[in-house]
């Protein structure tokens, strides 16, 4: 009798456990997934370079908290002094920054002796609130070119101020103002990231329950409140363009409202991809995910007006961008915007191209319309969105392309790698248009890497292979530039010696923990083994950085030997990175993003991706035509990683790779995974990057 309680009592203890944990996973089903989203990832130190903003889609405002201390967006996670609230930045970018705009500061009696020390915050997408230990409270909140700011004061003289010469690192060049009672108008000119070049913004500043408006500087007013018993706030317009659309975009809603409407937005883009498997993992995602759709910013106006890069008002029949960092992003943000994202990628893609019709420069020009850091790689960019189907005005754009490239530089070993891949593109792109005897001539140029590379990158005897920034370098080791030829693996492999001691020196590079995910010149190298007999090795790489422990020797400021870090890479956290990673406008986290859903660019430039495991059980993509692809991993674990077989739309896949095409007609796409590595699957029918 006992025996069979016993076994009754434990039958109703593990229903009641499975009926719980369906009914948490409803409950956890059942959210939004912005409520996944943490903001404050990466919002500390030197790790990630992120702010927790007010941040709509797209958008170069961006309403936040000004700490002191702070990183490179302005704000410190653990900082408890504020110095106000900022409207614009750059994330994830290095040169101590970029943005800072509009410096507003809330005070009680006298704005000099009000010091804000933080007390409680909380952020999500698109909205931003923090409350002081003094009694003032702000919260914000912004969509397209408009944002809200709303301070909540103790019952006492108060007020705000507001500083129009702000901008990190004290970058500002100049402003011209006018003031029409509570309205303040005007543009602001500050020096784009690293000081290149220089952006304006245009502006119109709406304060509400204001007493007094008052100049104490040549740029900074007091506005003071009137009714002490209610808020004050402020309503900002932006144009790239002039007041006129600046003011245009002041709207009467209330912060409520904008916090929906961003929220709503921000939900449409998420939704574009559902994951499902471990909560943790699907946070990261997200997070993550969140981070990759912030730039470029749409900066021309709803009737197609938009300011271009030579200071000129120009009109567009489609939306235009701004604000690149695409020696960073287009290695992995951009292609992954053009698989998920073509609504929006199209006009990118577009506004990439138009660049080159007022005077593109590598870095930044001096009549940027948005904060910007750099454009070189775009031709590798164009060519692959041509490839995968996007449509591009080549021929208009010819004779700059044909400048652009005429001058590339390859004074030292990494630009003569770097610019090889960019006349690789020069070649496709002149195929594109039907100038055969210009793609002749920059394919030769293309294959001159061979010479560089036989020169400075073959004898790793020298004693220098593992130094940062050896032989004039840009951020990287001869070890780790020396896999960077995407666009010609298969000459490569010969290179170095054939297929075996392609997988060795691979090996032997990783072995060694040369490899640096703290930057980009070697990002695309743990992939390189699906281009091997050993594809395997790229499977556990790509897990093994994604969510498990690594070796990292090398970062941004030093060389192999100096504090080692070991540890996790990606973690959800505001220390998320490790130390020097900065996300590079949204580079580092859609390289978590892409892998985790089990794709990664085999080369920018070729429409392909390798195919590897997702980190979920799995995955639903609903792309922009409509089509829907689910993906299923069977037999799933969440420590197997290795690829054990595939089935895509019902037949059996042995290669691993799929065409961008494939992947945008959707389908269904099963792939099992294993513990132990399958050393046949993805061995035969190879897709391998070459110059035809």
């Amino acid at each position: 009798m006992k025996k069979h309680k016993i076994i009754v009592f434990v039958s109703l203890f593990l229903i009641i456990q499975v009926v719980e944990a369906q009914a948490e996973q409803h409950v956890t089903s059942g959210k939004r997934l912005v409520e996944l989203v943490n903001v404050f990832l990466g919002t500390s130190g030197d790790h990630g370079q992120m702010s927790p903003s007010a941040s709509s889609p797209f958008n170069m405002m961006s309403m936040g908290p000004q700490t002191n201390p702070h990183i490179h967006t302005g704000y410190e996670y653990y900082a408890k002094e504020f110095l106000g609230f900022t409207t614009t930045r750059i994330e994830g970018v290095g040169c101590r920054g970029s943005g800072g705009n509009i410096l507003i500061a809330p005070f009680i009696k006298d704005s000099k002796k009000t010091i804000l020390l933080k007390d409680k915050e909380k952020a999500k997408p698109g909205f931003y609130s923090v409350s002081f230990e003094n009694g003032i409270s702000a919260k914000m909140s912004v969509k397209h070119n408009f944002g809200i700011q709303s301070y909540r004061f103790p019952k006492t003289k108060s007020g705000l101020k507001i500083d129009l010469s702000f901008a990190m690192p004290d970058r500002f060049v100049a402003e011209e103002n006018k003031v029409d009672n509570n309205v303040i108008t005007g543009w602001i000119d500050t020096k784009t990231t690293c000081g290149k070049g220089i952006y304006r913004i245009y502006y119109a500043l709406e304060i509400e329950n204001m007493k007094s408006l008052k100049k104490i500087d040549d740029h900074i007013f007091i506005a003071e409140r009137e009714d002490l018993n209610e808020t004050m706030q402020v309503r900002l317009g932006f144009s790239s363009v002039n007041t006129k659309y600046a003011l245009e975009k002041i709207e009467s809603i209330s912060i409520s409202v904008l916090e929906k409407e961003t929220e709503k937005a921000w939900e449409e883009l998420l939704n574009t991809i559902k994951v499902k498997g471990e909560k943790d993992r699907e946070a990261l995602f997200y997070s993550l995910l969140y981070r990759g759709l912030q730039a470029p910013y749409l900066i021309s106006e709803k009737d197609g007006t938009y300011a271009a890069i030579d200071g000129s008002i120009q009109k567009s029949n489609h939306k235009m961008y701004n604000g690149w960092a695409i020696w960073d992003n287009y290695r992995e943000q951009l292609p992954m915007l053009s698989l998920f994202y073509s609504n929006e990628y199209k006009d990118i893609s577009k506004s990439i191209a138009n660049l080159y019709l007022y005077g593109k420069n590598d870095w930044a020009t001096q009549h940027e319309p948005s904060p910007t850091v750099r454009t070189e790689h775009a031709s590798v960019v164009l060519l692959d969105a041509y490839k995968k189907g996007y449509q591009l005005d080549l021929k208009s754009i010819k004779d700059s392309l044909v400048a652009e490239a005429d001058k590339l530089d390859y004074n030292s070993p990494d630009k003569a790698l770097e610019s090889s891949y960019d006349n690789w593109a020069m070649s496709e792109l002149m195929k594109a248009i039907g100038n055969l005897p210009l793609s002749k001539k920059y394919k030769e140029k293309a294959l001159e890497y061979k010479t560089y590379w036989k020169k400075d990158f073959s004898d790793l005897s020298k004693k220098d292979v593992d130094n940062m920034q050896a032989r004039g370098l840009y951020q990287g080791t001869i070890l780790q530039y020396r896999w960077f030829v995407p666009f010609d693996v298969k000459e490569l492999k010969e290179l170095v010696g054939g297929e075996a001691a392609f997988t060795d020196q691979l090996d032997s590079f990783f072995d060694s923990y040369s490899y640096n995910h703290a930057n980009q010149p070697d990002l695309q190298v743990p992939g390189m083994y699906n281009a091997s007999k050993q594809p395997w090795k790229s499977q556990k790489l790509f897990r093994n950085i994604m969510l498990d422990t690594v070796v990292q020797n090398y970062f941004n400021d030093n060389s192999k030997g100096i504090d080692p870090y070991i540890g996790r890479i990606y973690k959800n956290k505001p220390k998320a990175y490790i130390r020097t990673m900065d996300d590079d406008s949204g580079t580092m986290s859609s390289w978590f993003v892409m892998r985790s859903l089990g794709f990664s660019a085999a080369n920018v430039g070729s429409p392909v991706y390798y195919l590897t495991a997702p980190i979920f059980k799995s995955v639903s993509i609903n792309f922009p035509n409509k089509k829907v692809l689910k993906i299923n991993v069977k037999n799933y674990h969440k420590d197997h990683f290795y690829v054990k077989s595939v089935v895509f739309n019902g037949e059996k896949l042995d290669r691993n790779w799929l065409t961008h095409q494939e992947i945008i007609n959707g389908g269904a796409l099963e792939i099992e995974t294993s513990s132990k590595p399958n050393l046949e699957w993805g061995t035969k029918n190879q897709w391998i990057s070459t110059v035809d």
